[in-house]
């Protein structure tokens, strides 16, 4: 199985943190996640996660800083995760992908159920 390379991004503002909800009928449905989605050739992992937040969110985005990354490998999927720290630049988020979203602090955080991958890069917040 091949390894795909994903890039995350984590929404700061207000000292909160924005989540959404997985699609229910893509896998790992139901989850929440930092949204992001998979490299395309050609593109570096920055434009990735720039693309795929105007595409899921509907919103430009300024990737600031990489935090680190994660490997996750199941039977479906074999992802290397990339999470950049990012600001909004302009738009308002519409959900295009997921199912539900919210703006949550680092102690609510533990009130979602969250990806394999996404939830262990929440111990470097």
């Amino acid at each position: 199985m091949k390894k795909i390379n994903v890039a995350a991004a984590i929404l700061v503002k207000d000292n909160k943190y924005f989540i959404a909800k997985r699609n229910k009928d893509k896998h790992l449905g139901g989850f929440f996640e930092f949204p992001g989605g998979k490299q395309d050739n050609n593109e570096t992992l920055e434009q990735t996660v720039v693309r795929e937040i105007k595409e899921e969110l509907n919103i430009d985005i300024v990737v600031n800083k990489k935090l680190g990354e994660e490997h996750y490998k199941d039977d479906i999927i074999n992802v290397h995760l990339h999470y950049f720290f990012c600001t909004i630049k302009g738009g308002e988020i519409k959900l295009n992908e997921h199912d539900d979203s919210a703006w949550v602090s680092k102690e609510e955080f533990k009130n979602y159920e969250f990806a394999e991958g996404d939830k262990d890069i929440i111990s470097l917040l």
